[in-house]
């Protein structure tokens, strides 16, 4: 198991002291067995130790880090079926948003979202999660689908943000995020949105408009990256870590603040750890709020939405007004 964030380091080296006990194989001595027994219960406790007071930036990390399950992964380990649908019936396939009909726990669903890449080559086809406009009209004709036929939509978000590339402007990469914004608000079907990385700017909102927000534990949503905001207002990107603090990122500080409705808790050092434990707890968490909100009617679902987006951070703009009394 590696460890390669840097406050992970105590973790890798209990690590390093294991596997050299671990190498004797069948000539370790019951002594030595008791060490490594002793030793993987000291890499669990401060696993956890560290992993429970992780600072705002330290999750911008774990959210960002590279062997953190994408899209595709849950959808391998959540779904009894999957059919992938393509394109966006105007201009091209964007490979950066993938999404299609599920089966989850005996029900369809409409499931899509964010797909970074794995290796180098898929994360050129994907690049690296940025969605141009042709993956957000997918999204719609996804969306459009799922209402016409009466299926709840499950996105998963997972982006540093939408492309920036002059084409993307040229072909209206605002106007379809835009367009995203106002048919999800409206849509007569439910929706939950689950940010499992990073949920970055427009890029995140084009498919993040729903009846339950949730977040994974250590993800991050936020309308710029931490390195920009330093960048914009210390002139010096150094302050990244300042930023993230300043920000309210994490999951904890957007739950206090009315942005998300619910925190989905990540199996012991991080999603990266184990992603059937992970996609197990995601699915629970879809299941649970798509039964909830199938009790809703249309217009019943349709306005606590909307209500729901009215009232976005008011509890935190109460609370600062009534601390400085």
């Amino acid at each position: 198991m590696a460890y390669e964030l840097d406050f992970e380091r105590p973790l890798a080296e209990i690590e390093k002291r294991i596997s050299q006990a671990q190498r004797r194989g069948e000539r370790m001595r019951p002594e030595d067995r008791a060490q490594v027994a002793e030793l993987q219960r000291e890499l669990k406790r401060r696993t956890a130790e560290i992993y429970s007071a992780l600072t705002p930036w330290q999750r911008v990390q774990v959210a960002r880090f590279r062997d953190r399950p994408y899209t595709n992964d849950y959808i391998k380990r959540m779904c009894d079926e999957y059919f992938e649908m393509r394109g966006d019936r105007r201009f091209a396939d964007d490979r950066a948003i993938q999404g299609g009909l599920a089966s989850i726990g005996g029900q369809t669903i409409v499931l899509l979202g964010h797909q970074k890449g794995r290796d180098l080559k898929e994360r050129e086809e994907c690049n690296f999660g940025m969605a141009h406009p042709e993956g957000y009209r997918k999204a719609l004709r996804l969306f459009r689908y799922a209402e016409r036929f009466g299926f709840p939509v499950v996105a998963l978000i997972d982006t540093t943000g939408a492309y920036p590339g002059l084409g993307d402007e040229e072909r209206g990469i605002s106007q379809a995020i835009a367009e995203n914004l106002l048919v999800m608000a409206g849509l007569r079907t439910p929706i939950v949105c689950i940010v499992i990385g990073e949920g970055g700017s427009g890029g995140a909102l084009g498919i993040g408009v729903g009846d339950r927000v949730l977040m994974l534990e250590n993800a991050v949503y936020t309308v710029a990256a931490p390195e920009a905001a330093a960048s914009i207002i210390w002139r010096d990107n150094a302050f990244a870590p300042d930023a993230a603090q300043a920000m309210k990122i994490t999951a904890p500080e957007l739950l206090k603040l009315g942005v998300v409705d619910g925190i989905i808790p990540e199996p012991l050092g991080g999603a990266h750890r184990d992603y059937q434990a992970m996609a197990d707890n995601v699915k629970e968490a879809i299941l649970r709020e798509l039964a909830a909100l199938k009790r809703l009617s249309v217009e019943e679902l349709l306005d606590h939405r909307y209500q729901r987006f009215r009232v976005i951070g008011l509890q935190g703009v109460t609370e600062a007004v009534g601390s400085k009394k």
